[in-house]
């Protein structure tokens, strides 16, 4: 008779063979199937992620050259003595350039894509893409360099979409895990390569200039979709292809 096995779903009793039990063969094919079913909604939640973007009321430029001069006075300085006194002006058009990247689409980037690529096969890998960003728990610089590498399928997109691709995402308030996810998940959601890997190298200000204090520190983040993640060899080629395991020092990796 058959019974539960942790769950709704009924299986036989498992078999004996000389004296050993055995597992029938559908209940480990379930098993795989439900390791499988795990992936996609995975890729399908970065595919998603990569496009959202939380509407929020932005206040005048008159309210932020304010809050900049409150900030200035909580410092411990004189917002209207002469050297200070064009500062809010100066800070809120840093933002507009630091953070321009909430006001674009970074799929537009890549819609136009090229066809005719004589049979290419192989990955597609652009190297050391610089960026700048700013922590969003302190917004203090990040800077570092990108890699971003796919395997296409009968299309390729201009080079210079992926350095756009990495500057939208990088002129925002950022942690690195979820930018490269973004990135990764950007391409593969617009593009739909067969695998795609994006490797980010980067140091960040708020652990350089405060609190731990440690400047020769750079930290590797890694988003494998596709063949990247499912085939040794194809993600081999790619971080073979950067350098990464032989490495550069942190200083002249991300300078």
């Amino acid at each position: 008779m058959p019974f539960p096995l942790r769950g709704r779903a009924l299986v036989e009793k498992p078999r004996t063979v000389d004296g050993t039990n055995v597992l029938p063969y559908r209940c480990r094919m379930r098993d795989i199937g439900n390791q499988m079913d795990k992936i996609v909604k995975l890729n399908h939640r970065l595919k998603k992620r990569a496009s959202r973007q939380i509407p929020v009321a932005r206040p005048s430029r008159a309210e932020a050259e304010d809050a900049v001069r409150t900030l200035i006075r909580w410092a411990g300085d004189d917002p209207d003595r002469e050297g200070l006194r064009g500062t809010p002006a100066r800070v809120a058009r840093a933002y507009e350039e630091w953070f321009a990247g909430y006001f674009e689409d970074p799929r537009e980037y890549l819609r136009r894509t090229f066809e005719e690529v004589a049979g290419y096969d192989e990955i597609v890998l652009l190297r050391d893409i610089r960026f700048e960003s700013h922590c969003e728990h302190h917004i203090a610089p990040i800077i570092g360099r990108v890699h971003v590498g796919y395997l296409p399928r009968q299309r390729v997109v201009g080079i210079s979409k992926l350095v756009r691709l990495v500057d939208v995402y990088s002129k925002r308030l950022q942690v690195q895990e979820k930018m490269t996810a973004e990135i990764a998940a950007c391409l593969d959601s617009v593009l739909k390569p067969f695998g795609v890997g994006v490797v980010v190298e980067a140091a960040h200000q708020c652990m350089t200039t405060r609190g731990v204090h440690k400047p020769d520190v750079s930290m590797v983040t890694s988003c494998m979709l596709g063949t990247f993640r499912t085939k040794a060899a194809t993600r081999q080629e790619f971080l073979s292809a950067i350098n990464l395991r032989g490495g550069s020092s942190a200083g002249n990796a991300i300078g």
